[in-house]
């Protein structure tokens, strides 16, 4: 290695994160493991202020302790952007285009995106990626997406997690992964940029419909035929929608990242599904929970993405009836019964 090249290793990365949320939270916990200089974007002034203070996020993962060497908060994007290499997106995609209506291509020239968003934009039935390469004229290749089984909360306490980063561009993928390998978190790269994004938005689907099932009173058995069959309903889609030679749906990112948003606790489309089986309605989940479900947006796209390549897909059609057309969970789980092997 050269001198110069030594130099650059040792220059700090600059990063920003956008969204101030748990995920987001997240994410600038693991990457403050590394040689980097993070940018930080939150839309809230009083807990970029807060940050500033006492370097805790007042509201989401309140014990993560912000590294304030390596960490700078910001209330306004275009400062975060500013000279940075890469920019990680990490609020709900439905809000995605107003967070962003402010900017223009410029500020995206030269810079890498990663979305960390696991949900479509609503009404346009778009995949993050698709909607950034289409409004900002950016190279799907300068696009990278995050997967795999890793929820906050676990970060938070730093137990042991693994991660998937996928872009069509193999070096950016891989770039990226090696800023957040760290003691408690494992970075892979792939090249199934869209099969990796797609499947992170139908398991926050199946997530929901485990919930359901859950609050209907459904046990252990039914669940894992739910889930078995949704593998098989993830293979139909990507077949038809963007098919892909050697894509290894066992990997975890797809499907590690399926059976943690499935099963575990600090899943919040399962939180949300759990609630409309035990009679909530959607709008009333959507208030007691204060988070946002993706899977309750994202649902509407892959069902109408499915109609368009006439894909026959149960579960998912079951979980659109229920939110979308206030069909009785029972009435259609019960039915649901008959599609599962």
């Amino acid at each position: 290695m050269t001198n110069l090249e030594e130099l650059k290793k040792k220059i700090p990365k600059q990063i920003a994160v956008i969204g101030g949320g748990s995920w987001a939270t997240a994410l600038v916990k693991i990457l403050s493991e590394n040689q980097v200089k993070i940018k930080w974007w939150i839309r809230r002034k009083s807990d970029v202020e807060f940050i500033r203070k006492y370097n805790h996020n007042p509201s989401y993962l309140t014990d993560v302790a912000i590294n304030p060497r390596k960490v700078k908060t910001y209330s306004k994007m275009s400062d975060a952007l500013h000279g940075v290499e890469f920019i990680i997106l990490a609020v709900p995609a439905a809000f995605i285009p107003a967070t962003l209506k402010d900017l223009n291509k410029k500020h995206f020239e030269g810079k890498k995106i990663v979305s960390a968003i696991k949900g479509m934009i609503p009404e346009e039935n778009l995949l993050v990626t698709d909607w950034i390469e289409r409004e900002f004229n950016l190279p799907i290749g300068q696009t990278c997406v995050i997967a795999g089984p890793c929820h906050a909360e676990e970060v938070a306490l730093e137990k042991q997690s693994y991660l998937t980063i996928a872009s069509p561009n193999l070096q950016v993928a891989q770039s990226f992964a090696d800023l957040l390998n760290c003691r408690f978190l494992q970075a892979n790269a792939i090249e199934d940029l869209y099969g990796v994004e797609y499947c992170a938005v139908i398991k926050n689907i199946i997530a929901m419909a485990c919930g359901i099932t859950r609050g209907l009173g459904f046990g252990d058995n039914f669940q894992a035929v739910l889930v078995s069959n949704a593998m098989q309903e993830i293979k139909l889609f990507l077949d038809a929608v963007y098919p892909k030679v050697n894509r290894d749906l066992n990997n975890s990112g797809y499907l590690g990242d399926l059976l943690v948003t499935a099963y575990s606790q600090f899943s919040r489309n399962r939180t949300f599904g759990n609630m409309i089986g035990r009679g909530y309605s959607v709008k009333s989940a959507q208030i007691e929970m204060n988070m946002i479900a993706e899977g309750y947006y994202a649902v509407r796209s892959i069902y109408l993405i499915s109609k368009q390549h006439h894909i026959k897909l149960p579960i998912i059609d079951a979980v659109y009836h229920i939110v979308y057309e206030k069909a009785n969970p029972l009435t259609e789980m019960n039915t649901l019964k008959g599609f599962l092997k």
